[in-house]
């Protein structure tokens, strides 16, 4: 039987290969993170039962409760801020981290994962409306943090994120991801020996935009699993 997540997961992949072919993209460049933050172990699997394999959460200690409840063969993405202290943690849960947000943070996650004794993917967030509510780097930062992940042999930095101010608009985040892109792209010469092929962008209100803008990353949470749910 296809459940409510499963019908919601169809939908979204079609919204994300439309979107491909108006860019003129191949909808495989694309990958949907469905970010289950607040939803219980049995509502994820309906997603998973569904073909789902990219899976994201924003806290750490919320991962750490899920991810052993649910079938190994995923790909969780950190997909909220991390604290330093939990580095070593987010190192043994997350196969892609998607907020790194100083070369400490960097340092710290390279160190965790060469414990793991495996590569970690990492983006760099980065904070271009200067948002004092939200986490991520100014761009005048962004070279420092990548000349540092050139050092790195075991937190792999393979693109950048962002989070735009809120807007229900979705065209109101389209010169948001323009420009992160764009930055990007200026950035790939100066550090060439990292790859720089991902950009995270792009969640339930605006994803569309997002992957005509270049998004590789759109985290959709509310679109596929329904409204949060609220603790008590």
């Amino acid at each position: 039987m296809t459940t409510a997540v499963a019908a919601n997961l169809e939908e979204i992949r079609r919204r994300i290969e439309a979107a491909a072919r108006r860019a003129g993209r191949d909808p495989a460049s694309v990958t949907l993170v469905g970010v289950s933050k607040t939803m219980p172990p049995e509502q994820v699997r309906e997603a998973i039962d569904a073909g789902l394999r990219d899976l994201g959460e924003n806290r750490v200690q919320e991962a750490r409760e899920k991810i052993p409840a649910l079938p190994s063969g995923l790909r969780w993405h950190l997909v909220g801020h991390l604290q330093a202290n939990k580095a070593n943690l987010a190192a043994r849960l997350f196969q892609v981290i998607h907020s790194v947000d100083s070369a400490d943070l960097l340092d710290r996650i390279d160190r965790a994962a060469a414990r793991e004794g495996r590569p970690i993917d990492l983006l760099v967030q980065v904070d271009l409306a200067g948002e004092a509510t939200k986490s991520g780097i100014p761009e005048s930062e962004l070279d420092g943090v990548l000349q540092a992940a050139g050092g790195c042999r075991n937190a792999i930095v393979k693109g950048l994120m962002i989070l735009p101010p809120y807007d229900p608009d979705p065209e109101k985040s389209r010169g948001w991801f323009r420009r992160l892109r764009e930055i990007r792209d200026r950035a790939r010469p100066r550090h060439p020996g990292l790859r720089l092929d991902d950009l995270s962008m792009g969640m339930t209100e605006d994803f569309e935009v997002a992957i005509e803008e270049g998004a590789t990353l759109v985290r959709v949470g509310r679109a596929l699993f329904g409204e949060r749910i609220r603790p008590a």
